[in-house]
């Protein structure tokens, strides 16, 4: 195994001073030994139970208020992201609602068109058929005039024919006469 792992003595390790690292804060822990400390070593005289007493009491307080202030931050900084939240919800909702409109708008203006369209073709069709109405009108009328027409060629047919036997009739009368 040596063989494929080669070591190099080149690594270096670098050491810290303790002057080089910043200097830290105590720790929780350090301040409530020393807290301990303290209040059990008191000089002043008061008693030391009284003295923790009153300190746990203040700082049992002073700890509910904090919390109950950071509550307060937490409920108003909720509600500013509730609040928020809602508002992005309702401004979506009216985008939607905006965009449907749109699309309706969209649809009613082609069926505008589409009936629009529908008009003119009706009204261009009406002209029509009124024209040809007044055409199919006067066909009729000249029709009937020249049926009328057709039936006074008819009867003059007749009293052509009718005066075509009668003369041919009377040159046999006459024809007859004159022998």
């Amino acid at each position: 195994m040596s063989s494929y792992f080669t070591r190099t003595k080149d690594l270096t390790h670098t050491r810290r001073s303790l002057t080089d690292s910043p200097p830290s804060s105590p720790s929780p822990t350090d301040k409530s030994f020393r807290h301990d400390r303290l209040s059990r070593y008191d000089s002043s005289g008061d008693n030391v139970a009284d003295k923790l007493g009153r300190t746990s009491s203040y700082t049992r307080r002073e700890t509910r208020l904090a919390s109950l202030s950071k509550q307060e931050q937490d409920t108003t900084s909720k509600d500013y992201k509730k609040m928020y939240a809602e508002a992005l919800h309702e401004n979506e909702r009216l985008k939607s609602r905006l965009q449907d409109s749109k699309q309706e708008l969209v649809n009613i203006r082609s069926q505008l068109d589409k009936v629009t369209q529908r008009q003119d073709r009706i009204s261009e069709k009406s002209t029509q058929l009124e024209a040809e109405k007044k055409e199919k009108q006067a066909l009729e009328k000249r029709v009937s005039g020249m049926e009328d027409e057709i039936k006074v060629l008819t009867e003059l047919k007749a009293d052509n024919q009718r005066l075509k036997d009668e003369n041919g009739a009377l040159i046999r009368v006459i024809s007859k006469l004159s022998k």
